[in-house]
């Protein structure tokens, strides 16, 4: 790549750089994409990702700013849209719990919705069990490593997870939290494991636009509405598949049916209902 002329950053010693970042710039003006997988037609065929791609000024400014964080770690930087490990992740997401524990401590609406691959935190794990004891309705989407165990005391039974094993490999990571109605939504590409909070380089973007809003939640609904190919993920091991007597769903064939028919009239970006 640099015999081709192309500038490599070899990064910083010991953060291993997982964002999904790209910046491209001409003049003044700039575009940035956030993503939860990487730009790889391999990888494109067989996993579930999204990517958003803004003109946005701030979060373009913060995009730049996180590869001159790469390049010169010494500088300090005041990232107040993106969430970045290793310097602002954690605590913001703990901030976000914190919030949503707040509100239901005065019998606001509360929940956490979340989907990511996989959630063994320690200190991320006692902060959502807080949470559920003190009211707040959480559901996860959990594909791979889940440390939460649920259903062992009132508490926890405010914890639902699931998790999707089907055709293609769930790997977007997408977080919703009530705060009061007036939700806030992120992704990116850190799930809830030690090494993206403290040892990685990490990005999760919020979103502001009520249409990518509702596709966000509408996957994220999907997931948790499926049963066919959701297991339940309790502790137990036993990975129970959902089975009910409800209408079958399947997660996956019903979000390829709405992007398949978005790809033939794609004029307006409506998720499908719910």
């Amino acid at each position: 790549m640099q015999d081709a002329g192309i500038t490599v950053f070899l990064g910083i010693e010991g953060l291993k750089i997982h964002a999904k970042l790209t910046l491209i710039k001409a003049g003044k003006l700039g575009f940035a994409c956030v993503s939860t997988g990487n730009f790889h037609e391999g990888n494109a065929k067989t996993y579930t990702d999204i990517t958003l791609m803004t003109a946005n000024k701030s979060i373009v400014k913060e995009v730049e700013d996180v590869f001159s964080f790469i390049q010169k770690p010494y500088l300090t930087f005041g990232f107040k849209k993106l969430l970045i490990s290793p310097l602002t992740l954690r605590e913001s997401i703990k901030s976000l719990i914190n919030n949503e524990i707040k509100n239901a401590k005065k019998k606001k609406a509360a929940f956490i919705k979340c989907k990511l691959n996989h959630v063994t935190d320690v200190e991320i794990i006692k902060k959502l069990h807080e949470a559920a004891a003190a009211g707040v309705k959480i559901e996860l989407i959990v594909r791979g490593s889940c440390s939460i165990i649920t259903g062992k005391t009132d508490a926890a039974s405010n914890i639902i997870v699931k998790g999707i094993i089907d055709r293609y490999l769930e790997h977007s990571r997408i977080f919703i939290f009530c705060n009061s109605g007036k939700e806030k939504y992120f992704f990116g590409s850190a799930d809830w494991i030690a090494r993206n909070f403290d040892s990685r380089v990490e990005a999760l973007v919020p979103v502001t636009d009520e249409k990518i809003q509702q596709e966000l939640k509408m996957i994220v609904e999907y997931g948790l509405k499926d049963n066919q190919k959701a297991r339940i993920v309790d502790g137990t091991g036993r990975n129970q598949i959902i089975l009910d007597n409800r209408t079958p769903f399947r997660s996956q064939e019903e979000l390829y049916k709405y992007y398949s028919q978005l790809l033939m009239s794609p004029s307006e970006l409506e998720p499908a209902p719910q």
